[in-house]
C-alpha cells in the first residue's frame, strides 16, 4: 500500500514550533508500508519554525495578523500535484492542523476553539477524491 503522511507525523521537525509529532502508528506503517511524506507548509515557502497559523473566515493569517493564505495554497497545490503522480491508497494527516485537519480545525481566534472543517491541503484532497484521514482516527 502506498500513503502519503504529513511529515511531523514521520518525526521531521516541520512543525510551526520546530518540533514534530512523531506518531507510533506511523512509523509502524512505514516499516510495511510505501510512505511518502509532505509539509504543505515548508512547502509552500513558510520556514521553520514560524509563527502559528489558522484559519478564519476561509483565510489562513499567523497570530501575528499577517495573511499566509497564499502560502498554505501553493503548500496544498504542491501536496495535491504529488498525490496526483503518486496516487497514494490513503493519506494520514495531522489532526486540527490549520492544513492538514481532515474534519476540523482551529477557528482562527488563537484560543484553542476547534470548529468542524478541514484544513486547506486536507479540502483541496479530497476535493480531488483522496481518501484523508486525520491521525488521531487511523486504525491499524
Amino acid at each position: 500500500m502506498k500513503i502519503m503522511v504529513s511529515a511531523c507525523l514521520a518525526g521531521e521537525n516541520c512543525k510551526y514550533n520546530g518540533g514534530n509529532n512523531r506518531n507510533e502508528k506511523i512509523l509502524s506503517l512505514m516499516e510495511k508500508h510505501e510512505v511518502i511524506t509532505v509539509c504543505p507548509e515548508q512547502m509552500g515557502g513558510l520556514p521553520t519554525p514560524r509563527v502559528p497559523s489558522e484559519v478564519k473566515d476561509g483565510v489562513v493569517t499567523a497570530r501575528d495578523g499577517r495573511i499566509v493564505d497564499h502560502e498554505f495554497r501553493t503548500g496544498a497545490a504542491k501536496c495535491l500535484e504529488i498525490a496526483l503522480r503518486e496516487q497514494p491508497d490513503l493519506i494520514v494527516l495531522q489532526s486540527r492542523s490549520p492544513s492538514c485537519g481532515v474534519k476540523e480545525r482551529y477557528d482562527g481566534t488563537f484560543t484553542k476553539t476547534i470548529v468542524k472543517g478541514a484544513g486547506v491541503t486536507a479540502q483541496l484532497l479530497m476535493e480531488n477524491g483522496f481518501r484523508c484521514v486525520d491521525v488521531e482516527d487511523l486504525e491499524i
